[in-house]
């Protein structure tokens, strides 16, 4: 399809004009960045493979009744998204202790919690994404409290699934992001699931191993970036072996 205006450009993806209106091409870029951006790299192909694994999660929340921006997938890196006005607050869900909350409270990473906690984070690349509470919202009109309930709601309801998801294919959901956004039609306007889902914002441990399938893989200059991607990916039965081919010779021709 012929790209329009360019509407946005963050970290991981760039938004241009839908071929309609009322929806979005979210390009998936392979930049990665840690820590607020203050580490940068490129990790050649994860664009192709979170598009992919991004596009069979919002799928599959369909089909579970969460609402979302997703419509389809219209490329190795493209998908068309509905256009919606993202809500300024990152819903971080998380099952097992790591990363900051261990860092923040000297919790031993890999504690499991004993119930599932649901944090606020101010979406603010300047500040950080500082971590808020639900006053905090309210107070500077970010979302009103139904919006709030929803966006728990919804995040305990895709945690339960992505959570025996990944059991099943022998991978503990640590934590992950989330994002959400109002979507309008008319005079209403609903909160629907936004941005994306993929090793780029969840923490994925293999269940047996404890190896780190995710992002954390460069935080941490573990390397194996990409093959741990592309491990989530063939698990899912998303990527069999020819479809790794054929991604590898689509890089090649944009290089």
């Amino acid at each position: 399809m012929s790209r329009k205006n360019k509407i946005y450009e963050g970290k991981a993806k760039v938004l241009f004009e839908g071929p309609e209106p009322g929806t979005i091409v979210q390009y998936f870029k392979d930049d990665a960045t840690a820590f607020n951006a203050e580490k940068k790299g490129t990790l050649a192909g994860k664009g192709v493979v979170n598009n992919h694994i991004s596009e069979h999660i919002f799928t599959a929340l369909s089909g579970i009744g969460v609402p979302n921006h997703f419509i389809k997938r219209l490329s190795m890196r493209e998908q068309l998204v509905k256009a919606v006005e993202i809500i300024p607050v990152e819903m971080i869900v998380r099952n097992v202790a790591a990363g900051s909350l261990s860092k923040r409270l000297g919790i031993e990473e890999g504690t499991e919690l004993p119930n599932t906690l649901v944090e606020f984070c101010y979406k603010s690349d300047e500040l950080g994404d500082p971590l808020i509470a639900e006053e905090h919202i309210l107070t500077f009109g970010w979302a009103d409290e139904n919006e709030i309930d929803e966006m728990v709601h919804y995040s305990l309801r895709v945690n339960d699934f992505l959570s025996g998801m990944f059991a099943a294919i022998g991978i503990k959901l640590v934590d992950f992001k989330l994002e959400f956004g109002r979507l309008y039609d008319g005079d209403e306007c609903m909160v629907v699931l936004a941005d994306e889902i993929s090793p780029d914002g969840c923490r994925l441990w293999d269940l047996a191993t404890g190896e780190k399938l995710d992002k954390d893989r460069f935080r941490r200059d573990l390397g194996g970036e990409m093959e741990a991607y592309q491990e989530v990916a063939r698990r899912l039965g998303i990527l069999p072996n020819a479809d790794v081919t054929e991604i590898a010779d689509h890089i090649k021709k944009e290089s």
